[in-house]
């Protein structure tokens, strides 16, 4: 361009633009890790208050997730063929409409009807990382990518850590469920004011029967293994549930690809250069999810009945597991400085390694709380900076008009690996807890170590998928496209 005064003032327009754009963002990212993580301690009394058994409980987040199953890749999709604002703000008003009706809810029906409302919660990550793509540089989109995954991180946080405080200060859990609520009825019309559209344009029509096959068949395969943990093994319901959704998964897949416009592009999980990443996805999913629910019961088992655990409440159980989530915070702010030393890539090798550590510690040394805190932080920093990490190099080794599918393809990968892991984890802790001829109630203790090590073994394929795939990034000083 020429040394004329306009192109002087335009970037500073842009510069402020860009600050209230992502300040904005971050703000629905701290909603949305609130939301996600605050409802977790409240789990008891939900079922208290609804009259639930355990198994019904656990449907709580069940429905959430397969709705976010659903609506990850559709909202993806829609985002990049109508524009990615757009569908960010009916992303939120469902949030909103869901929080609302969970916190109010008169029946078990209409809990869960509102924790599918809530599905879009994890759609709204994978609008904004295309959305900063499409109007930011390389490296400011880099930047803003890490701010936005420290907001989940941070909101999830103070979810996790005040909610129940917040059910016994404002009389009850229905009141605390308000403050979700209120929060993203908050975000709704702020995303009218000052969020600008996404500059790029997918081409072609929604895949609507891609879509179709995708939901059917990933809800029924999660039906099939949620079943593992009820029947207490392989049943006729897993059988059915697996082998129709495997069966509708792969209908999917040649539909896919037939498609000229699919929905996703299944040849990408095979590519070099994006293939990788997706199965490193997967493995994160697998870390990340899988281990929530064994390592909060793991602490709450009292050790003169089970031989294992530390008796704790949930308040405990906060500030035990609180160390290792300040630690993924940090990691997730360490993410940009190191990658740019090394590169994403290698970052992201180094952060399963991590992860890896911390699970294979674990499974060997759990008989202090010094020991399982120690853990939990190493593992926290290499989970915060893969959080990090993993969308950036995503999102840049995909096409650029297909960033809000590449990402929303990540998001999927992961909560899919996610649960089906947590279904079979849970269903292997259930099987040790109902041994035939014995009178134990509880898991037993090697049945947590097993959970752990295939952890540890995860990160490292993780780490190990990542190296293979075919160097795509752009350094931080490429200029912008």
């Amino acid at each position: 361009m020429t040394g004329t005064a306009a192109p002087d003032v335009a970037p500073d327009r842009r510069d402020a633009s860009v600050t209230t754009v992502v300040g904005l963002l971050v703000l629905f990212e701290m909603m949305s890790g609130f939301t996600q993580m605050g409802i977790t301690p409240l789990l008891p009394d939900l079922a208290d208050t609804y009259g639930l058994g355990d198994s019904a409980a656990n449907w709580v987040g069940s429905v959430q997730l397969l709705a976010a199953t659903v609506c990850v890749p559709l909202f993806g999709r829609l985002g990049d063929l109508y524009g990615h604002r757009r569908m960010l703000r009916v992303a939120l008003v469902c949030v909103a409409a869901g929080s609302l009706l969970v916190a109010m809810a008169p029946t078990p029906a209409l809990l869960w009807v509102g924790r599918a409302l809530q599905g879009p919660l994890a759609a709204l990550l994978p609008l904004e990382i295309a959305l900063v793509r499409s109007r930011l540089s390389v490296p400011d989109a880099r930047r803003a990518i890490a701010r936005l995954v420290g907001a989940l991180t941070v909101g999830g946080l103070l979810g996790a850590a005040s909610m129940g405080a917040a059910a016994g200060t404002l009389g009850g859990v229905r009141a605390a469920l308000l403050v979700p609520a209120l929060l993203a009825a908050v975000c709704v019309p702020l995303s009218f004011v000052a969020v600008p559209e996404s500059e790029a344009r997918g081409a072609g029509a929604m895949d609507w029967p891609g879509f179709a096959l995708l939901a059917l068949g990933a809800t029924a395969l999660l039906l099939g293994v949620s079943a593992l943990e009820h029947d207490g093994g392989v049943g006729l319901r897993v059988l059915l549930g697996a082998v129709l959704g495997v069966l509708l998964l792969v209908w999917w897949v040649r539909t896919e690809l037939r498609s000229r416009d699919p929905l996703v592009d299944v040849r990408a999980l095979t590519s070099r250069r994006t293939g990788p990443f997706y199965a490193a996805a997967c493995c994160f999913g697998v870390v990340f999810f899988a281990a929530q629910a064994p390592d909060t019961t793991f602490l709450a088992a009292d050790p003169d009945s089970a031989g294992y655990g530390f008796a704790l409440s949930s308040a405990r159980i906060s500030l035990v597991l609180l160390p290792g989530i300040v630690a993924a915070v940090v990691g997730s702010a360490l993410t940009v400085p190191l990658a740019r030393r090394i590169g994403y890539r290698r970052v992201l090798a180094w952060s399963f390694a991590l992860v890896a550590a911390g699970f294979a510690v674990l499974a060997v040394r759990h008989v202090s709380l010094g020991e399982i805190v120690a853990t939990k932080v190493v593992a926290g920093i290499g989970l915060g900076i893969a959080l990090s990490a993993m969308p950036t190099v995503v999102v840049e080794a995909a096409d650029r008009d297909r960033g809000g599918v590449a990402t929303a393809l990540y998001n999927n990968v992961k909560s899919f690996g996610g649960s089906v892991a947590g279904g079979v984890m849970a269903a292997v802790l259930a099987a040790s807890a109902h041994r035939p001829g014995t009178a134990r109630e509880t898991p037993a203790e090697g049945a947590y170590v097993l959970v752990w090590l295939v952890c540890a073994v995860c990160a490292l394929a993780g780490a190990g998928t990542t190296l293979l795939a075919r160097r795509s990034e752009d350094p931080d000083s490429a200029p912008s496209a």
